[in-house]
């Protein structure tokens, strides 16, 4: 069962939670417990489970991934300009894998799903795949 859900990302960079979006995939889907893949078929952007509570720690994270490969290298070469999106994404990935158990996806106390955006604003799909 393939669920796909569109997100309109606000910013050139940002992290929009879809905690709550593959949670009512999941309960809609009916599965018990299994396996669930979530998935951002772009190449700039990506996923990742983070601390959904305080939102700093989400700016923080942007502002470190900036420091580290910031949007603007003069060195860099790809013609579109955004080299430094296609770079975070591979490194934090756009496929993950979650665990469903009595018809819940589980995840930490704190623990949040985001869909992080490197070269926006856009519009991404967000796949979720009930196994």
């Amino acid at each position: 069962m393939i669920y796909e859900e569109i997100v309109k990302t606000p910013s050139q960079q940002g992290f929009v939670n879809v905690t709550t979006i593959i949670k009512k995939a999941v309960r809609a889907s009916g599965i018990k417990n299994g396996h669930i893949l979530v998935s951002v078929p772009h190449t700039t952007a990506a996923l990742t489970v983070n601390e959904n509570a305080d939102p700093d720690v989400v700016t923080d994270f942007l502002r470190r991934l900036e420091s580290a490969y910031p949007v603007h290298d003069p060195a860099d070469l790809h013609s579109e300009g955004n080299s430094a999106a296609h770079v975070k994404s591979s490194l934090l990935g756009t496929c993950h894998n979650f665990i469903v158990a009595d018809n819940e996806l589980v995840l930490g106390t704190w623990q949040g799903i985001f869909l992080c955006e490197f070269d926006g604003p856009r519009t991404r799909r967000l796949i979720i795949s009930i196994l």
